[in-house]
């Protein structure tokens, strides 16, 4: 039995009852962790219609390739990832930063605030080493423990613990810096 027949009920024609269950788990995996996979992709690549563009590409694919098996969160992280390292090594190493995607207007001059702060977190965030911004963004971006960012990443939990904390203090120094230079 290809996997054509087995999605569609042999007395009707349309979706089977297995079809329409996958799709209802695909859409709450998709609905529960757009925007943490987004927020992901926004602090490793600063690009915000980029970020979109693999948000979407990477459900798709998640979709396509893995649709008669329970939708694994971990799985559309490691998807998106590897598409943005795919994507970066095929561009420049530089990555314009675009305003379109920072946050909800605010009052004058906080907004004109929040938004500098926000820019400047994303410059220094791309200051960080790719492993260290890779961790940190995990981490920052969604709710997974040590153990599944270590999946994702393919690095022992020890290690990722380890990243994340020098991460946090490297960033720590870029922004200080930055602020005694402003």
């Amino acid at each position: 039995m290809n996997n054509r027949s087995r999605d569609l009920s042999a007395s009707t024609g349309k979706p089977g009852p297995h079809v329409a269950e996958t799709m209802k788990n695909f859409d709450k995996v998709y609905r529960d962790h757009r925007k943490k996979l987004f927020n992901y992709l926004m602090r490793m690549s600063g690009d915000y219609a980029l970020s979109q563009d693999i948000m979407q590409e990477s459900f798709t694919r998640l979709y396509q390739r893995y649709r008669h098996a329970a939708p694994q969160v971990s799985l559309v992280y490691t998807i998106a990832r590897n598409a943005l390292f795919d994507h970066f090594r095929k561009m420049k190493p530089a990555v314009e930063l675009d305003e379109t995607g920072v946050g909800a207007p605010l009052d004058g001059e906080r907004h004109i605030m929040v938004r500098d702060r926000y820019r400047r977190t994303l410059a220094a965030m791309e200051q960080l080493a790719p492993d260290e911004r890779d961790v940190l963004s995990l981490v920052v971006s969604t709710d997974f423990s040590y153990r599944k960012i270590a999946d994702i990443t393919r690095l022992s939990e020890g290690n990722v613990k380890v990243k994340v904390h020098r991460a946090r203090m490297h960033l720590k120094q870029l922004l200080q810096e930055d602020d005694h230079e402003g």
